[in-house]
């Protein structure tokens, strides 16, 4: 397609993720034509986030793929449905942007890929840490050599709401969500492939149910529970958000962990662990970058509790200027569009990248690659804390 033409975009999975869209039906590079939703209210969460409800509505998603005019697809449906909606939708010639995580196994990913080489269209994963305005900094000033050579990544994940988004609904089964390293770690595995410019190559965790599941029914919702007003998980806001989020977080079908940690060994020798805890008091990321002249680190300032607004660059002894004082970066607010700017930039990537040839800032094989270190790590826990390799990306899917 050339950089004059206008993509005719549809979505599967119109509510939730799906609101995405709503910057491609405002662009002038795109239209918003169709929708699939099983929900009759995921067609209205959509129109009121695009401002507009003309675009073509169906319960079954193979009839929005039917379409002959439809240029590409944006699969922003629950993650275990991923796998067949970005295939089929590659299968019948459109182009594809898939929501993280691109599956949840290691081969329906490569499945996807191979979908994708296939047809001769192609496929972006809705990584929008890559274009948050710290992430970037962040990138930036590890590029520049400012911590010298990079050997040690963490990352601490905080999460206060883990039980009103995660363990509330169909997040918390396995065989639907794989593991939480996938749905929520899954972003921060791949902001650590990112900056480092490699990914990890053996993997080994350890973790456990530790607040979540319990001994209550599974069809028992949270309006029906007699402990509701004392429920350790604050869930007094979901009946009225969030309908669908309504099931016990402490119902016996809970079977994914909401504490677990993970260390991984990079392709380029850097040494990296992740950890993720459900029920933190407060909601943060904490990324640190440790190299051989100095450590980077974002911290929550009294403005801004998210992290998200303050970077520190402690230096060491480097027989450079640089070691003469430590700085702080003060990260430029992004605007109220969605997760601080990103979801506005990633879909314009999208855009650029099939109207332009335009190589996209989070390519599909990065999802590939940050859904392994999750399947892997979820089953190195299991396993008491095996470590395990990272399957090589077959050869021809490279470059996807």
């Amino acid at each position: 397609m050339g950089s004059g033409d206008k993509l005719r975009i549809g979505v599967i999975g119109a509510g939730g993720r799906g609101t995405i869209a709503e910057h491609w039906a405002k662009s002038p590079r795109a239209a918003l034509v169709a929708a699939a939703d099983t929900r009759p209210e995921g067609f209205a969460e959509l129109a009121r986030a695009a401002g507009t409800d003309d675009f073509e509505k169906f319960s079954d998603y193979r009839r929005l793929l039917s379409r002959k005019d439809l240029d590409a697809v944006a699969v922003c449906s629950p993650d275990w449905l991923h796998e067949e909606h970005a295939t089929a939708a590659l299968s019948a010639g459109k182009h594809v942007f898939c929501e993280k995580p691109l599956a949840i196994s290691i081969a329906g990913c490569d499945r996807i890929l191979a979908a994708a080489k296939a047809a001769g269209k192609k496929i972006m994963v809705g990584f929008n840490m890559r274009h948050m305005n710290f992430t970037r900094v962040m990138k930036e000033i590890v590029d520049s050599g400012a911590i010298g050579k990079l050997k040690t990544i963490w990352v601490r994940h905080f999460i206060s709401y883990g039980g009103r988004f995660y363990f509330h609904d169909w997040h918390a089964e396995s065989k639907k969500s794989t593991s939480l390293l996938l749905q929520k770690g899954s972003h921060d595995i791949d902001v650590m492939h990112w900056i480092a410019g490699s990914y990890a190559k053996r993997v080994v965790g350890f973790g456990a149910l530790s607040h979540f599941g319990g001994d209550r029914p599974d069809t028992l919702v949270c309006r029906q529970c007699p402990d509701r007003e004392n429920c350790p998980d604050d869930n007094s806001l979901l009946e009225r958000d969030r309908p669908d989020r309504q099931l016990c977080c402490f119902r016996k079908s809970v079977d994914v962990l909401d504490n677990q940690m993970i260390l991984m060994q990079l392709e380029s020798g850097v040494q990296a662990c992740y950890l993720q805890c459900h029920f933190a008091p407060e909601a943060w990321r904490n990324y640190t970058f440790i190299g051989t002249e100095g450590r980077l680190e974002n911290v929550p300032s009294p403005a801004d509790r998210s992290g998200e607004r303050t970077i520190v660059l402690h230096t060491r002894k480097s027989g450079t200027w640089r070691e003469y004082a430590d700085r702080t970066y003060e990260v430029k607010p992004a605007g109220s569009d969605g997760h601080g700017g990103a979801d506005a930039r990633i879909t314009r990537d999208f855009l650029e990248y099939v109207l332009d040839d335009r190589p996209p800032v989070s390519p599909a094989v990065a999802g590939r690659m940050s859904v392994a270190v999750g399947c892997l790590g979820a089953e190195s826990i299991a396993q008491g804390g095996r470590p395990l390799e990272v399957p090589p990306l077959p050869a021809e899917l490279a470059g996807l």
